[in-house]
Protein backbone atom coordinates (compact mmCIF):
# COMPACT_ATOMS: atom_id res chain seq x y z
CA UNK A 1 0.00 0.00 0.00
CA UNK A 2 1.30 3.45 -0.92
CA UNK A 3 2.01 5.75 2.00
CA UNK A 4 -0.18 8.87 2.23
CA UNK A 5 1.05 11.29 4.88
CA UNK A 6 -0.94 13.94 6.72
CA UNK A 7 -0.63 16.19 9.78
CA UNK A 8 -2.72 18.80 11.69
CA UNK A 9 -3.06 22.43 10.66
CA UNK A 10 -1.37 25.34 12.45
CA UNK A 11 -1.86 28.58 10.52
CA UNK A 12 0.03 28.70 7.21
CA UNK A 13 2.74 26.32 8.39
CA UNK A 14 1.29 23.52 6.28
CA UNK A 15 3.33 25.00 3.41
CA UNK A 16 6.81 24.29 4.86
CA UNK A 17 5.72 21.14 6.75
CA UNK A 18 4.21 19.50 3.67
CA UNK A 19 7.34 20.42 1.72
CA UNK A 20 9.62 18.86 4.34
CA UNK A 21 7.61 15.64 4.46
CA UNK A 22 7.67 15.38 0.67
CA UNK A 23 11.43 15.96 0.50
CA UNK A 24 12.22 13.40 3.19
CA UNK A 25 9.80 10.62 2.27
CA UNK A 26 9.00 10.91 -1.44
CA UNK A 27 5.50 9.78 -0.43
CA UNK A 28 2.23 11.51 -1.22
CA UNK A 29 1.59 14.30 1.26
CA UNK A 30 -2.08 15.05 1.82
CA UNK A 31 -2.76 18.39 3.50
CA UNK A 32 -5.60 18.07 6.00
CA UNK A 33 -8.86 19.83 5.09
CA UNK A 34 -8.99 23.43 6.35
CA UNK A 35 -10.18 23.71 9.94
CA UNK A 36 -13.90 24.35 10.19
CA UNK A 37 -16.59 24.06 12.83
CA UNK A 38 -17.01 20.46 11.68
CA UNK A 39 -13.36 19.73 12.54
CA UNK A 40 -13.93 20.88 16.11
CA UNK A 41 -17.21 18.97 16.38
CA UNK A 42 -15.50 15.74 15.31
CA UNK A 43 -12.58 16.25 17.69
CA UNK A 44 -14.88 17.15 20.59
CA UNK A 45 -17.04 14.07 20.00
CA UNK A 46 -14.16 11.63 20.50
CA UNK A 47 -11.81 13.55 22.81
CA UNK A 48 -11.76 13.29 26.63
CA UNK A 49 -14.06 15.91 28.18
CA UNK A 50 -11.49 18.04 30.01
CA UNK A 51 -8.70 17.95 27.44
CA UNK A 52 -7.73 21.35 25.99
CA UNK A 53 -9.14 22.56 22.70
CA UNK A 54 -5.90 22.24 20.61
CA UNK A 55 -6.13 18.47 21.19
CA UNK A 56 -9.68 18.52 19.82
CA UNK A 57 -8.68 20.49 16.73
CA UNK A 58 -5.78 18.12 16.06
CA UNK A 59 -7.91 15.02 16.61
CA UNK A 60 -10.55 16.39 14.24
CA UNK A 61 -7.83 17.10 11.65
CA UNK A 62 -6.48 13.55 11.96
CA UNK A 63 -9.92 11.96 11.55
CA UNK A 64 -10.72 14.10 8.48
CA UNK A 65 -7.33 13.18 6.97
CA UNK A 66 -7.82 9.44 7.64
CA UNK A 67 -11.29 9.60 6.11
CA UNK A 68 -9.69 11.13 3.00
CA UNK A 69 -7.23 8.24 2.66
CA UNK A 70 -4.21 9.17 4.79
CA UNK A 71 -2.42 6.22 6.43
CA UNK A 72 0.66 7.90 7.97
CA UNK A 73 0.19 10.65 10.58
CA UNK A 74 2.71 13.07 12.09
CA UNK A 75 2.54 15.18 15.23
CA UNK A 76 5.11 17.35 16.98
CA UNK A 77 5.15 16.49 20.71
CA UNK A 78 6.99 18.32 23.50
CA UNK A 79 5.75 21.31 25.46
CA UNK A 80 3.15 20.97 28.24
CA UNK A 81 0.55 18.17 28.35
CA UNK A 82 0.94 18.15 24.57
CA UNK A 83 3.89 15.78 25.05
CA UNK A 84 1.39 13.08 26.11
CA UNK A 85 -1.22 13.76 23.45
CA UNK A 86 0.34 11.58 20.75
CA UNK A 87 -0.24 8.37 22.72
CA UNK A 88 -3.79 9.40 23.66
CA UNK A 89 -4.59 10.41 20.07
CA UNK A 90 -3.21 7.16 18.65
CA UNK A 91 -5.27 5.09 21.12
CA UNK A 92 -8.48 6.96 20.29
CA UNK A 93 -7.97 6.64 16.54
CA UNK A 94 -7.19 2.91 16.74
CA UNK A 95 -10.22 2.34 18.98
CA UNK A 96 -12.26 3.98 16.21
CA UNK A 97 -10.95 1.32 13.81
CA UNK A 98 -8.46 3.31 11.74
CA UNK A 99 -5.34 1.56 10.38
CA UNK A 100 -2.33 3.89 10.17
CA UNK A 101 1.26 4.60 11.20
CA UNK A 102 1.79 7.34 13.77
CA UNK A 103 4.99 9.32 14.37
CA UNK A 104 5.85 11.86 17.05
CA UNK A 105 8.77 14.12 16.08
CA UNK A 106 9.73 15.21 19.61
CA UNK A 107 9.82 12.63 22.41
CA UNK A 108 10.98 15.25 24.93
CA UNK A 109 10.89 19.07 25.06
CA UNK A 110 14.06 19.18 22.95
CA UNK A 111 14.23 18.53 19.22
CA UNK A 112 16.91 15.85 18.67
CA UNK A 113 18.10 15.76 15.08
CA UNK A 114 19.37 12.18 15.08
CA UNK A 115 16.09 10.88 16.48
CA UNK A 116 14.17 12.73 13.79
CA UNK A 117 16.47 11.30 11.11
CA UNK A 118 15.79 7.78 12.42
CA UNK A 119 12.03 8.35 12.09
CA UNK A 120 12.29 9.43 8.46
CA UNK A 121 14.86 6.76 7.64
CA UNK A 122 12.32 4.21 8.82
CA UNK A 123 9.81 5.59 6.30
CA UNK A 124 12.28 6.16 3.45
CA UNK A 125 15.14 3.65 3.44
CA UNK A 126 16.97 5.57 0.68
CA UNK A 127 17.16 8.80 2.70
CA UNK A 128 20.74 9.95 3.25
CA UNK A 129 21.86 12.00 6.24
CA UNK A 130 23.13 14.69 3.86
CA UNK A 131 19.72 15.05 2.19
CA UNK A 132 18.03 15.03 5.60
CA UNK A 133 20.18 17.89 6.93
CA UNK A 134 19.76 19.92 3.73
CA UNK A 135 15.97 19.45 3.76
CA UNK A 136 15.73 20.25 7.46
CA UNK A 137 17.83 23.41 7.07
CA UNK A 138 15.80 24.45 4.03
CA UNK A 139 12.59 24.11 6.04
CA UNK A 140 13.90 26.12 9.00
CA UNK A 141 14.91 28.93 6.62
CA UNK A 142 11.52 28.69 4.86
CA UNK A 143 9.78 29.09 8.23
CA UNK A 144 12.06 31.93 9.33
CA UNK A 145 11.42 33.91 6.15
CA UNK A 146 7.64 33.47 6.32
CA UNK A 147 7.70 34.52 9.99
CA UNK A 148 9.71 37.65 9.16
CA UNK A 149 7.22 38.58 6.45
CA UNK A 150 4.37 37.95 8.91
CA UNK A 151 5.83 40.66 11.17
CA UNK A 152 5.62 43.16 8.32
CA UNK A 153 2.05 42.09 7.59
CA UNK A 154 0.88 42.47 11.20
CA UNK A 155 2.41 45.92 11.36
CA UNK A 156 0.68 47.20 8.23
CA UNK A 157 -2.26 45.01 7.21
CA UNK A 158 -4.82 47.12 9.07
CA UNK A 159 -3.84 50.19 7.08
CA UNK A 160 -3.74 48.89 3.49
CA UNK A 161 -5.59 51.14 1.05
CA UNK A 162 -6.71 48.17 -1.06
CA UNK A 163 -8.29 45.53 1.14
CA UNK A 164 -6.72 42.08 0.83
CA UNK A 165 -3.42 43.29 -0.68
CA UNK A 166 -1.22 41.71 1.99
CA UNK A 167 -3.10 38.41 2.09
CA UNK A 168 -3.08 38.05 -1.70
CA UNK A 169 0.67 38.70 -1.93
CA UNK A 170 1.37 36.42 1.03
CA UNK A 171 -0.43 33.51 -0.64
CA UNK A 172 1.56 34.02 -3.84
CA UNK A 173 4.83 34.21 -1.86
CA UNK A 174 4.16 31.01 0.11
CA UNK A 175 3.36 29.14 -3.07
CA UNK A 176 6.63 30.28 -4.68
CA UNK A 177 8.55 29.34 -1.52
CA UNK A 178 6.91 25.91 -1.67
CA UNK A 179 7.80 25.38 -5.34
CA UNK A 180 11.57 25.64 -4.92
CA UNK A 181 14.04 23.20 -3.34
CA UNK A 182 16.96 25.62 -3.36
CA UNK A 183 18.01 27.52 -0.23
CA UNK A 184 19.65 30.19 -2.43
CA UNK A 185 16.47 30.58 -4.49
CA UNK A 186 14.49 30.78 -1.27
CA UNK A 187 16.71 33.64 -0.11
CA UNK A 188 16.21 35.54 -3.38
CA UNK A 189 12.45 35.05 -3.17
CA UNK A 190 12.42 36.37 0.39
CA UNK A 191 14.30 39.52 -0.65
CA UNK A 192 11.98 39.99 -3.62
CA UNK A 193 8.79 39.68 -1.60
CA UNK A 194 10.09 41.76 1.28
CA UNK A 195 10.42 44.65 -1.16
CA UNK A 196 6.97 43.95 -2.60
CA UNK A 197 5.32 44.01 0.81
CA UNK A 198 6.99 47.31 1.64
CA UNK A 199 5.63 48.75 -1.62
CA UNK A 200 2.01 47.96 -0.71
CA UNK A 201 0.20 51.27 -0.33
CA UNK A 202 -0.88 51.95 3.23
CA UNK A 203 -2.45 54.87 5.06
CA UNK A 204 -1.08 54.53 8.57
CA UNK A 205 -1.21 57.33 11.17
CA UNK A 206 1.81 57.83 13.41
CA UNK A 207 -0.30 57.46 16.53
CA UNK A 208 -2.19 54.29 15.63
CA UNK A 209 -3.25 51.92 18.39
CA UNK A 210 -0.77 49.13 19.13
CA UNK A 211 -1.77 45.86 20.79
CA UNK A 212 0.38 42.92 21.86
CA UNK A 213 -0.97 39.36 21.69
CA UNK A 214 0.43 36.83 24.16
CA UNK A 215 -0.63 33.45 25.53
CA UNK A 216 -0.73 29.77 24.59
CA UNK A 217 1.12 28.89 21.40
CA UNK A 218 -1.57 27.04 19.40
CA UNK A 219 -4.29 29.64 19.91
CA UNK A 220 -1.74 32.32 19.01
CA UNK A 221 -0.80 30.70 15.70
CA UNK A 222 -4.05 29.11 14.47
CA UNK A 223 -6.54 31.80 13.33
CA UNK A 224 -9.59 29.54 13.56
CA UNK A 225 -8.74 28.70 17.18
CA UNK A 226 -8.66 32.40 18.19
CA UNK A 227 -11.69 33.39 16.08
CA UNK A 228 -9.54 35.37 13.62
CA UNK A 229 -8.43 37.77 16.32
CA UNK A 230 -5.67 39.38 14.24
CA UNK A 231 -7.97 39.95 11.28
CA UNK A 232 -10.57 41.54 13.58
CA UNK A 233 -8.02 43.90 15.09
CA UNK A 234 -6.65 44.81 11.66
CA UNK A 235 -10.13 45.82 10.49
CA UNK A 236 -10.22 48.23 13.43
CA UNK A 237 -6.92 49.87 12.33
CA UNK A 238 -4.81 48.35 15.09
CA UNK A 239 -1.12 47.48 14.74
CA UNK A 240 -0.46 43.97 16.07
CA UNK A 241 2.58 42.58 17.85
CA UNK A 242 2.60 38.80 18.27
CA UNK A 243 5.61 36.91 19.58
CA UNK A 244 4.88 33.20 19.21
CA UNK A 245 5.68 31.56 15.89
CA UNK A 246 7.49 28.44 14.68
CA UNK A 247 10.86 30.22 14.44
CA UNK A 248 10.59 31.14 18.11
CA UNK A 249 9.57 27.65 19.16
CA UNK A 250 12.18 25.79 17.08
CA UNK A 251 15.32 27.77 17.88
CA UNK A 252 14.89 31.36 19.09
CA UNK A 253 13.49 30.39 22.48
CA UNK A 254 16.73 28.56 23.34
CA UNK A 255 18.67 31.79 22.74
CA UNK A 256 16.28 33.93 24.81
CA UNK A 257 15.37 31.71 27.75
CA UNK A 258 18.29 32.63 30.03
CA UNK A 259 17.71 36.35 29.47
CA UNK A 260 13.96 35.97 30.06
CA UNK A 261 14.49 34.09 33.33
CA UNK A 262 16.77 36.87 34.55
CA UNK A 263 14.28 39.63 33.67
CA UNK A 264 11.25 37.92 35.26
CA UNK A 265 13.06 36.75 38.40
CA UNK A 266 11.45 39.43 40.64
CA UNK A 267 8.05 38.02 39.62
CA UNK A 268 8.71 34.37 38.80
CA UNK A 269 11.55 32.19 40.07
CA UNK A 270 10.49 28.90 38.51
CA UNK A 271 9.81 27.52 35.05
CA UNK A 272 6.04 27.40 34.49
CA UNK A 273 5.94 25.05 31.52
CA UNK A 274 5.23 25.74 27.85
CA UNK A 275 5.26 29.55 27.28
CA UNK A 276 4.06 30.63 30.74
CA UNK A 277 7.34 32.25 31.76
CA UNK A 278 7.78 33.68 28.26
CA UNK A 279 4.46 35.51 28.52
CA UNK A 280 5.41 37.08 31.83
CA UNK A 281 8.53 38.40 30.10
CA UNK A 282 6.45 39.64 27.17
CA UNK A 283 4.13 41.50 29.53
CA UNK A 284 7.11 43.33 31.01
CA UNK A 285 8.49 43.98 27.52
CA UNK A 286 5.22 45.45 26.20
CA UNK A 287 4.71 47.59 29.30
CA UNK A 288 8.03 49.31 28.59
CA UNK A 289 7.23 49.94 24.92
CA UNK A 290 4.61 52.18 23.37
CA UNK A 291 1.89 49.55 23.58
CA UNK A 292 -1.73 50.50 24.25
CA UNK A 293 -2.90 47.15 25.55
CA UNK A 294 -2.32 43.41 25.80
CA UNK A 295 -4.57 40.53 24.77
CA UNK A 296 -3.86 37.20 26.46
CA UNK A 297 -5.39 34.14 24.77
CA UNK A 298 -5.41 30.50 25.82
CA UNK A 299 -7.47 27.32 25.69
CA UNK A 300 -9.76 26.66 28.64
CA UNK A 301 -7.83 24.72 31.30
CA UNK A 302 -4.33 25.50 29.99
CA UNK A 303 -2.29 24.92 33.18
CA UNK A 304 0.89 26.91 32.33
CA UNK A 305 -1.12 29.98 31.33
CA UNK A 306 -3.46 29.69 34.33
CA UNK A 307 -0.33 29.74 36.52
CA UNK A 308 1.07 32.77 34.69
CA UNK A 309 -2.14 34.85 34.68
CA UNK A 310 -2.00 36.14 38.31
CA UNK A 311 1.60 37.28 37.76
CA UNK A 312 0.68 38.94 34.46
CA UNK A 313 -2.25 40.70 36.17
CA UNK A 314 0.04 41.97 38.92
CA UNK A 315 2.51 43.39 36.39
CA UNK A 316 -0.27 45.08 34.41
CA UNK A 317 -1.65 46.66 37.58
CA UNK A 318 1.79 47.96 38.55
CA UNK A 319 2.55 49.26 35.06
CA UNK A 320 -1.00 50.50 34.45
CA UNK A 321 -1.22 48.43 31.29
CA UNK A 322 -4.72 47.50 30.04
CA UNK A 323 -5.12 43.76 29.47
CA UNK A 324 -7.94 41.44 28.50
CA UNK A 325 -8.02 37.63 28.81
CA UNK A 326 -9.76 35.23 26.42
CA UNK A 327 -10.15 31.54 27.23
CA UNK A 328 -11.43 29.38 24.36
CA UNK A 329 -13.29 26.09 24.31
CA UNK A 330 -15.82 24.44 21.99
CA UNK A 331 -18.64 26.40 23.67
CA UNK A 332 -17.10 29.84 23.05
CA UNK A 333 -19.45 32.18 21.19
CA UNK A 334 -18.39 34.72 18.60
CA UNK A 335 -20.76 37.41 19.85
CA UNK A 336 -19.45 37.35 23.41
CA UNK A 337 -15.85 37.54 22.19
CA UNK A 338 -16.72 40.36 19.79
CA UNK A 339 -18.48 42.38 22.51
CA UNK A 340 -15.61 42.07 24.98
CA UNK A 341 -13.06 42.94 22.28
CA UNK A 342 -15.01 46.05 21.28
CA UNK A 343 -15.18 47.16 24.92
CA UNK A 344 -11.43 46.66 25.27
CA UNK A 345 -10.76 48.69 22.13
CA UNK A 346 -12.98 51.49 23.46
CA UNK A 347 -11.01 51.43 26.71
CA UNK A 348 -7.58 51.73 25.11
CA UNK A 349 -8.86 54.35 22.64
CA UNK A 350 -10.21 56.56 25.44
CA UNK A 351 -7.04 56.01 27.45
CA UNK A 352 -4.89 57.07 24.48
CA UNK A 353 -7.04 60.18 23.87
CA UNK A 354 -6.79 61.20 27.54
CA UNK A 355 -3.00 60.80 27.48
CA UNK A 356 -2.73 62.93 24.34
CA UNK A 357 -4.92 65.67 25.90
CA UNK A 358 -2.77 65.61 29.03
CA UNK A 359 0.42 65.98 26.95
CA UNK A 360 -1.05 68.84 24.90
CA UNK A 361 -2.09 70.75 28.08
CA UNK A 362 1.39 70.42 29.50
Amino acid sequence: MDKIISFPHVGNYYYPISKLLKLLTDAKVQIAPPITKKTLEIGTKYAPDMVCIPFKYNLGNFIESLDNGANVLFTAGGGCRYRYYAEVTETILKDLGYDFEFYKIMKTDTLKINEVYTIFKNINQTLTYKKFIHSFLYTIIFIFYMDEIDKIIRKNVGFETIEGSHQKLQKKMLQEFHNTNSILKLHHLYKKYKKKFKKIEINKPKNCLKVGIIGELYTNMEPFANYDLEKTLAKEKVEIKRFTNFSYLIWQKKLWIRHMRKVVKPYCKYKLGADGLDNIYRTLYLSKRKCDGIIHIKPFGCTPEITAIPIIQKICEQKQMPIIFFSYDEESGTEGIKTRLEAFQDLITIRRENEEKSISRN
